[in-house]
């Protein structure tokens, strides 16, 4: 709308988009709490949940069982080579090929398991992403006006596609990967404890270690995760920013300050996108270099206790293979808290939104006007977006049903406002606003609202076909209607030149056709709509004076029989008002037609003449 008139608006720059990404380790601030939320609403999952656990468990041992086994077929091998070269025996493989096809069984199960087990967590985890979006998305028709004049689209934008990406991401990945690495865990350490005590004890010596150069590395790349993603979220805004306004930019040759505002924020993403990187990249191999040594200690203290007979040598070969699985799954639950920490933290966002406080959508004793005629009554009407800061003092104004009223007085004197509280997008502090003489707190807001058509000068069309767009005003219009509605409007003849007509598709912005082009396709969604109130905020701004007149026009016989309000700045396109209220600081200070106001020579003569002294 025209004016901000104290509305909290607030400039919807793209920067705040990033915002919705998450730097490794980022913690929620009440994890407990989001933690209970969040299982509370996969309680409809449960079963399928406790499935995917037993099945992840079980495909975990039986796999960690593999090596064990293993180990017996290259005992019976090592064995029976000694004989073999001692004169006292053969090599058995009989016994040695039944191990194998057995242990090739054990990982064929094992494997088909965890891709039944990881079918079924993303069928749940797609479902509680639909399910997220789906409550977001209604959420938002039940929300306040207030509360997105309050916020940017990115941080409205980020609840409903990051923060359910990384939520829908990592609840696939994060409860299989528990299970199966504390599976593992335990599954290792039994196996290992019944090859060799000694060698365990030996093994698990590097396990502090490990647990301390992990955490140090990841304790150092944190911040500059963190700083990584806060400037990609900048770079993403320069970048929206300069593409949406390169006009502007341009005309003020201001091409070199942004490409210098551009470098600055890339230099400090490089920095620590780099820092990031390699602090994460070296992670890995100081791990294999602990391993390393762990293996060479393995590999010494099994040969000694093989040359004592105390173990065989598939022993050892298995033992190795437990080591190398034993540090695995300790890195894994490292990287899993992390995730968990962002999906706490995305969760505990789409949560605090889901918890806003909606707007009434029925009130208790609710009324359902019939045949609205249009009478509209403001009875001494107090409104403030802040309370503590009252903007409408005290308007009444009584509108009969088929007047055409305007708006009219200085930014800031509270005409937008008005409109809002007449569809209820804000309700009055004090007073009372009637339709038809019902209380419109009375009436449910999606029947009051079915009973205005709305043009702003902030032209709003969507991706899709022109012929969609005019059909929103009312969805079951048939082709013919539109087109009517389009001619009404004086947008036919410009909408049959261009490429496909009616059929044309808008871009996502609708720069593919003029301002003045987009305002006719909105007036002709209104026309459409058919309402029995029309609303018009500054409707013919973008357009020409020719252009202006013809809409007048059609305008003009389109209202005939219903109530308008008509909010302009540009005072020659009211003059034909049935009534013309003058606002100033929120308050009427005068109404009357055209003429008598002229008369009484007071602010509404000075507003008029004001714009025709250069003339």
């Amino acid at each position: 709308m025209s004016e901000n008139n104290g509305s909290m608006n607030t400039q919807r720059r793209g920067r705040p988009m990033g915002g919705g990404r998450f730097a490794p380790g980022e913690k929620p601030k009440n994890f407990k709490g989001t933690l209970k939320k969040l299982i509370s609403y996969l309680g409809a999952y449960k079963i399928a949940i406790l499935i995917v656990m037993i099945l992840a468990a079980v495909a975990t041992v039986f796999s960690v069982a593999g090596p064990k086994i293993m180990a017996k077929a290259t005992n019976a091998l090592f064995d029976g080579l000694m004989s073999k070269i001692a004169g006292t025996g053969s090599i058995d493989f009989g016994y040695i090929g039944k191990i194998l096809l057995f242990t090739l069984g054990l990982y064929i199960f094992s494997s088909v398991v965890s891709f039944v087990q990881g079918w079924i967590m993303t069928g749940i985890s797609q479902k509680i992403s639909y399910r997220m979006r789906k409550d977001i998305s209604e959420k938002i028709g039940r929300m306040p006006m207030g509360y997105f004049e309050s916020r940017t689209y990115g941080e409205v934008l980020s609840r409903i596609t990051n923060d359910v990406d990384t939520l829908g991401m990592t609840l696939n990945q994060s409860i299989t990967q528990i299970i199966t690495s504390v599976a593992t865990l335990i599954g290792t350490l039994v196996m290992m404890l019944s090859i060799s005590p000694l060698m365990t004890l030996i093994s698990l010596v590097i396990l502090p270690v490990s647990a301390f150069l992990l955490s140090f590395i990841i304790k150092k790349s944190q911040k500059h995760f963190r700083t990584q993603q806060e400037y990609l979220g900048h770079i993403n805004g320069i970048v929206e920013e300069t593409y949406s306004g390169h006009t502007v930019v341009q005309a003020y040759n201001k091409e070199k300050e942004t490409i210098n505002e551009f470098c600055s924020v890339n230099n400090v993403l490089y920095k620590s996108a780099w820092k990031s990187q390699f602090l994460s990249g070296i992670m890995m191999p100081v791990m294999q270099f602990v391993g390393n040594m762990g293996y060479a200690d393995v590999a010494i203290s099994g040969g000694l206790l093989a040359i004592k007979g105390v173990i065989g040598i598939g022993d050892i070969q298995a033992f190795i293979q437990y080591v190398k699985q034993f540090t695995q799954p300790i890195q894994q639950i490292a990287q899993v808290i992390n995730q968990v920490q962002s999906m706490a933290a995305a969760a505990e966002r789409v949560f605090e939104f889901l918890d806003e406080t909606e707007e009434e959508q029925s009130p208790e004793d609710p009324v359902i006007p019939e045949n609205v005629t249009g009478a509209v009554r403001f009875d001494h009407v107090s409104f403030g977006y802040d309370p503590e800061k009252i903007i409408i003092g005290d308007f009444s104004a009584d509108v009969k049903a088929g007047q055409k009223i305007a708006i009219v007085g200085p930014t800031g004197a509270g005409k937008t406002t008005m409109v809002k509280l007449l569809m209820r997008f804000y309700d009055v502090n004090s007073g009372t606003i009637t339709l038809d003489g019902t209380d419109i707190r009375r009436i449910p807001r999606k029947k009051l609202r079915e009973s205005f058509g709305m043009v702003l000068q902030d032209t709003w069309l969507f991706n899709g076909t022109i012929m969609e767009n005019i059909r929103y005003g009312r969805l079951d219009a048939t082709d013919e209607e539109v087109i009517a509605a389009a001619k009404a409007a004086h947008a036919h003849h410009f909408i049959k030149s261009l490429p496909n007509g009616y059929d044309m598709v808008l871009n996502e912005d609708a720069s593919n056709v003029s301002q003045g082009q987009k305002q006719l396709l909105t007036i002709a969604r209104a026309i459409l709509s058919d309402s029995k109130v029309m609303i018009l905020d500054e409707a013919t701004s973008s357009v020409d004076t020719r252009t202006e007149v013809l809409i007048q026009d059609a305008m003009d016989r389109l209202m005939s029989g219903r109530t308008s309000f008509v909010i302009a700045h540009r005072l020659s396109t009211i003059r034909n008002a049935d009534l013309i209220l003058v606002m100033k600081d929120g308050d009427i200070v005068e109404q009357g037609d055209h003429q008598e106001l002229l008369a009484k020579n007071g602010f509404y003569a000075q507003l008029y003449n004001s714009q025709f002294e250069s003339a």
